[in-house]
């Protein structure tokens, strides 16, 4: 399939890049990947995208934001991308479902959260456990809460949901954090933060009609069993983006995020980038959103300028 276009991934990045692109008369086509929708169709009710007072069910958003795409000519192909060769034009896409070329290329794969890994963590993921505090942090009001992580990312979601709900708990499986001083001075100053050192949690108790009652940890010392009570739980251990298709290839940093410069160029000229898999500051959708759109119109005003 030979197209002027195509966008890799169709969370808020990669179809607001569609939405741009084919209202730009470029016939974009988006390769949905392995988590069509990215990351928000794991969430439940999303209530702080900008145009929803009432909030909304993240899969409902991501389907509307598709059907807006389509629209205007989008095309999306459910496939996931298993290679890609950048080191010429066309570029060539290898998918599950066939090889795409494309004159153009935005890459939107995002990033995927850190997990532990725990059977119990997915059948809980959107009704009482999250990886996103500023996302999910108002549905905790007023309540107990605990957060998994040592490093600046735990402490900055700790300090947000300490504004938030009655209690914070800190579970770290060492015995001191690994967060910069003054973000763990803040947060261990903090009366409505505490801290369960060199503890781990084993397991997430609760029921799946009425979410999470409490974690299970054990300690990493002694071995020693113990649980607390609370009624979220915060995965907080970091996350990977997702770039191992393009190592090799394109510029990243020490944590594997594509690198940018003018905009959305990567260091291939013809292919740029937006959203998560670029973004590991603010991770929200409308940030991610914002990039996509980005993207969009410089590789508009690329293809422009080869005569394209």
């Amino acid at each position: 399939m030979d197209v002027k276009l195509c966008i890799l991934g169709s969370g808020p990045a990669g179809l607001t890049a569609a939405l741009y692109a084919a209202r730009g008369n470029l016939a974009p086509l988006v390769v949905a990947g392995a988590q069509p929708g990215g990351q928000l169709t794991t969430t439940t009710m999303v209530e702080n995208y900008p145009g929803f007072p009432d909030g909304i069910m993240g899969p409902e958003l991501m389907e509307t934001w598709r059907k807006h795409a389509e629209r205007f000519g989008t095309r999306v192909l459910s496939a996931m991308a298993t290679r890609v060769d950048l080191a010429r034009r066309p570029f060539t896409i290898e998918t599950d479902e066939g090889p795409v070329r494309c004159r153009a290329l935005i890459i939107a794969t995002g990033a995927s959260p850190n997990l532990l890994g725990l059977p119990s963590e997915q059948r809980y993921m959107g009704r009482g456990v999250s990886t996103c505090a500023t996302c999910d942090g108002y549905f905790f009001k007023d309540q107990e809460v605990a957060v998994v992580g040592g490093g600046d990312s735990a402490m900055e979601e700790a300090l947000y949901l300490s504004k938030l709900s009655r209690k914070v708990t800190v579970i770290h499986r060492r015995d001191r954090l690994r967060a910069s001083k003054i973000m763990a001075e803040r947060a261990q100053t903090n009366p409505r933060i505490t801290f369960q050192w060199n503890s781990a949690v084993e397991e997430i108790l609760g029921k799946e009609d009425h979410g999470i009652r409490g974690v299970r940890l054990k300690r990493t010392d002694s071995g020693e069993r113990s649980e607390v009570n609370v009624d979220g739980l915060f995965i907080a251990i970091g996350h990977s983006p997702n770039t191992a298709l393009f190592k090799g290839q394109l510029a990243m940093d020490a944590l594997g995020y594509l690198k940018v410069t003018e905009g959305t160029m990567t260091s291939v000229p013809g292919v740029f980038a937006a959203g998560d898999v670029v973004d590991h500051v603010y991770r929200q959708a409308v940030t991610a959103a914002g990039m996509g759109c980005m993207a969009a119109m410089d590789a508009e005003r690329w293809l422009e300028r080869q005569g394209e």
